[in-house]
């Protein structure tokens, strides 16, 4: 089995207890990184072109479209109808103007400079090819647009590596497993986190997909890191 398709069939598994273990194992975190993105991407006075690339059950989606300037158009694509199933419903609720949409984001289906700005949220260690994916989402951005990025990391100092370790490899699991059903979901994603890029090694791939001006920060004692690239 292809890996996308794996992650595709994992996702919708584990859609209907995503949001409540999400925001529970990561204690409600992962809101205040989401509102750094969303302000290093939109612009709130200039109506804009963004994609959510893995939206996933919309989160970042929603918060993109609540702070994006009037006649902005704000588009999710994500592998997993599962998840974008529960999104779009949170996005009716919301009463917020947003587009979900079934789409492989290693092959976008938009015009080369389609988007002003395009957001990731702790979706793109799960590409099946992450050169790829970085190289398809600098081909529809806009000249001078903005990737901003979101992804979870492993800390750098060694005792809070230790703590992080523990917890994302065996407490992670088994309270996830236990309240989904699923606990080779929950063994899979902290081990995605583990195996991503370090910083040195990723920011030179977002270099050769096309963007300059690539940084990063680390965010919550390096539990988080944000990547910004300028195409």
């Amino acid at each position: 089995m292809a890996k996308k398709e794996g992650i595709r069939k994992l996702f919708d598994n584990i859609a209907p207890d995503y949001d409540k273990l999400n925001h529970i194992l990561s204690m409600n975190i992962d809101k205040g990184w989401r509102k750094k993105a969303v302000k290093e991407l939109v612009d709130p006075e200039s109506p804009m072109e963004i994609l959510d690339v893995a939206c996933g059950t919309a989160d970042f989606t929603i918060e993109i479209a609540r702070k994006a300037a009037k006649g902005s158009k704000v588009v999710g694509i994500d592998l997993s109808e599962g998840m974008m199933k529960i999104g779009r419903e949170k996005i009716k609720a919301a009463g917020i103007d947003a587009t979900l949409v079934q789409g492989d984001c290693e092959e976008l289906s938009y015009d080369e400079g389609t988007f002003h700005g395009i957001s990731v949220g702790f979706g793109v260690r799960n590409f099946e090819h992450l050169q790829k994916g970085l190289n398809e989402m600098c081909r529809v951005l806009k000249p001078g647009g903005k990737l901003v990025i979101l992804e979870l990391s492993v800390p750098s100092n060694p005792f809070i590596r230790w703590c992080y370790k523990l917890y994302f490899l065996k407490i992670l699991p088994a309270i996830g497993g236990w309240i989904s059903g699923d606990r080779g979901a929950y063994e899979y994603l902290p081990a995605s986190v583990l195996n991503f890029p370090a910083p040195d090694k990723f920011m030179p791939m977002m270099y050769g997909a096309g963007f300059s001006s690539v940084e990063h920060r680390a965010l919550t004692l390096g539990i988080c890191r944000m990547y910004i690239g300028i195409k």
